[in-house]
C-alpha cells in the first residue's frame, strides 16, 4: 500500500499545475496593454506633423517639433487612465510600482518611428535635440548618430539621455525636470551640452536622414502619479 501511495505522489508531481500568479500576471498585462493602446490612439490622432526648416544648415523648427510632441501627450486623458490603473491595482492587489513598470514596458513597445511622427521634405535638415524631443525619445534611439551644433560643425555622436532636475528658489513645488542628452566627442570623451539653464532649444541637432527610421515618440508615465493609489488599499 505504501509503495502504491508513493507511486501516486510521484506521478502527481509530474502533472503540470497552473500557477495563479502566472495567469494573474497575464491578465494584468492584457489590461495594461489595452489601456496603453487606447492612450496611443488618442495621442497620435493628429500624426504625422509637418515640419519646416530654416537657417543654414537647415534646422527643423523647434517650436513645431515641441508643439507636436507635447500636444500629443496633452491629448491623452491622464486622469482617466490613472483611475483605470488604480482600479486595476486594487482588484489585482499589486504594488503601484510594479504596475507602472508594466505600463512603461508597454509604452516602450508601442513607440513610433520618426517617419510616422513628422513629415519632412528636406532630407538634409537637422532634427533639433530639444528638451521635449528628448523627453519622449525611446531608450537606445539615436545612439551613435552624429550631433551637430547650429553652425553646422559636428561635435560628436549621440550617447544617450539623462534627466536634470532644477529646484526653484522659494519652494520645492517650483522644481522641474529637463531631459538632456550626452554626446561622445572626437577624443572619446563624454560631454553634455553647454546650454543656459539646460534649455537646449535648437542649439544641437542630428541629421533627419539618420533619425527618420528610428523610434521617435514614446509616451511616458510621468503624469501617472501614485497619489491616489497611496490612499487606497
Amino acid at each position: 500500500m505504501n509503495k502504491i501511495f508513493i507511486l501516486f505522489l510521484a506521478t502527481l508531481s509530474l502533472i503540470p499545475v497552473s500557477s495563479p500568479g502566472q495567469d494573474f500576471s497575464a491578465d494584468v498585462k492584457n489590461k495594461v496593454e489595452s489601456i496603453v493602446t487606447g492612450a496611443y490612439q488618442t495621442a497620435t490622432a493628429k500624426f504625422p506633423c509637418k515640419l519646416k526648416s530654416k537657417g543654414s544648415p537647415k534646422m527643423l523648427r523647434r517650436q513645431d517639433v515641441d508643439s507636436c510632441l507635447n500636444a500629443a501627450s496633452d491629448r491623452v486623458d491622464w486622469e482617466t487612465i490613472s483611475g483605470q490603473l488604480q482600479s486595476l491595482r486594487r482588484t489585482s492587489r499589486i504594488e503601484w510600482a510594479e504596475l507602472i513598470t508594466a505600463v512603461e514596458s508597454s509604452m516602450a513597445a508601442h513607440a513610433l518611428s520618426y517617419d510616422k511622427v513628422f513629415i519632412v521634405k528636406d532630407i538634409k535638415a537637422l532634427l533639433p535635440l530639444t528638451n521635449s524631443l528628448l523627453k519622449f525619445l525611446p531608450p537606445d534611439s539615436l545612439q551613435n548618430s552624429p550631433v551637430f551644433i547650429k553652425s553646422g560643425e559636428k561635435v560628436g555622436t549621440f550617447s544617450g539621455v539623462y534627466t536634470f532636475e532644477r529646484s526653484g528658489e522659494l519652494a520645492a513645488a517650483n522644481s522641474y525636470k529637463l531631459s538632456i542628452f550626452q554626446y561622445t566627442d572626437p577624443k572619446g570623451n563624454l560631454q553634455s551640452p553647454a546650454a543656459s539653464n539646460r534649455l537646449l532649444l535648437d542649439r544641437y541637432g542630428v541629421p533627419w536622414k539618420d533619425a527618420i527610421s528610428q523610434p521617435g515618440f514614446r509616451l511616458t508615465s510621468e503624469r501617472l502619479l501614485p497619489n491616489n493609489a497611496n490612499h487606497s488599499n
